[in-house]
């Protein structure tokens, strides 16, 4: 167990397509939404645990959900979670995460990840990490775990790589934002495609050096900082200059424009847990393919349907076939899985019309 590998683990989003279950003062990530009586946060902390000691993880998280971290992950040092007052997608996250590491460890390794995953093979998935955090600890690249496609997903973005290549590294031709469906099975069809999961493995060195060729506004910035990370002045430089960051992922800032990006193909049972539907595809099923979590139900002619309720509510349903059932404190939602990409516009909506006290 290598001392020099840190791990970050990114929990700041809202996950407003898993509303109305995700809600924006308890979003997904603290939600036991696999009903195993731990939230996704809890068993993505418990996984990489598996690969570094808990000092070396961090969380990177928004300023409101600092408590809920602490509570979740009581182990967890103050200073090892990152608190971000504004939400700007994910490069000024990830340069954050860099400029505080390089300094107290300029030689480290990161891994970067979401906190709300799916991981199925949880040991395939570590060695796979570990097989890339020794290679970035010797070559200078930015390398991304590529996740073997199951289907023709439109949801997901398409990293391409080359064939060749040895010890599985291949390298990257270029990333395709969420394709059509008939690209997406030419894209699957070829087998020079894998899904881009979001999961990072970069020494510290080569990811500064990346922020400060493509993304020089965001590295200009976090480096006005320096000199403040891991002291007591930190959070009071974050709060102020964070908010000026531009609002980017680290796709578009640095990923799609540099040419030493690597990918390590793998299949570990991932999901991203995305969507209602996504749920649904992992979540266990009973005898008419339902996913449910509730006590007390009575179903008829009903299938295809994932059903979360309150533990004290009896529902009966008939005649639903493919549909998401969630009844979650203010709100009833009852909507066709096969529509669930307009929830987030749902959401949106009641944004608009001032109506934010429902998310």
């Amino acid at each position: 167990m290598k001392v020099n590998n840190h791990v970050f683990i990114m929990a700041g989003g809202v996950g407003s397509r898993f509303w109305p279950k995700s809600r924006n003062n308890f979003p997904k990530q603290f939600i036991d939404i696999l009903g195993i009586g731990k939230s996704l946060l809890q068993l993505t902390y418990e996984r990489f645990r598996k690969l570094v000691p808990e000092e070396n993880i961090y969380i990177v998280t928004n300023k409101q959900y600092k408590s809920l971290v602490q509570q979740q992950l009581p182990a967890i040092k103050q200073s090892n979670v990152l608190c971000e007052p504004s939400r700007n997608n994910t490069a000024p996250c990830i340069a954050y995460a860099a400029f505080k590491l390089a300094a107290c460890a300029p030689d480290a390794n990161m891994v970067v990840a979401p906190s709300d995953h799916f991981i199925l093979y949880e040991d395939i998935f570590i060695d796979k990490i570990k097989a890339g955090l020794e290679v970035v600890a010797q070559k200078n690249i930015l390398l991304t775990l590529g996740i073997t496609p199951t289907r023709p997903d439109t949801g997901y973005g398409y990293i391409k790589y080359e064939k060749g290549g040895s010890n599985s590294l291949h390298k990257v031709e270029r990333f395709t934002e969420k394709p059509p469906l008939e690209t997406a099975k030419e894209f699957l069809a070829s087998g020079d495609y894998v899904w881009n999961g979001g999961i990072f493995i970069w020494n510290v060195k080569a990811a500064l050096a990346a922020f400060k060729q493509h993304a020089p506004e965001v590295f200009n910035l976090f480096q006005k900082g320096e000199g403040t990370y891991n002291t007591a002045e930190e959070q009071g430089f974050i709060d102020a200059h964070y908010p000026l960051s531009p609002n980017i992922s680290v796709d578009y800032a640095i990923m799609e424009k540099a040419d030493n990006v690597y990918t390590i193909p793998a299949d570990f049972g991932w999901s991203d847990l995305g969507t209602w539907a996504s749920l649904y595809e992992v979540a266990d099923k009973k005898a008419t393919n339902n996913a449910i979590s509730a006590s007390t139900l009575q179903l008829q002619d009903t299938e295809n349907c994932i059903i979360h309720l309150p533990a004290e509510k009896l529902a009966v349903i008939r005649g639903l076939k493919d549909y998401i059932v969630v009844d979650d404190n203010d709100v009833l939602l009852i909507y066709p899985k096969k529509e669930e990409q307009e929830i987030k516009k749902i959401t949106e909506s009641l944004k608009a019309n001032n109506q934010s006290h429902y998310l």
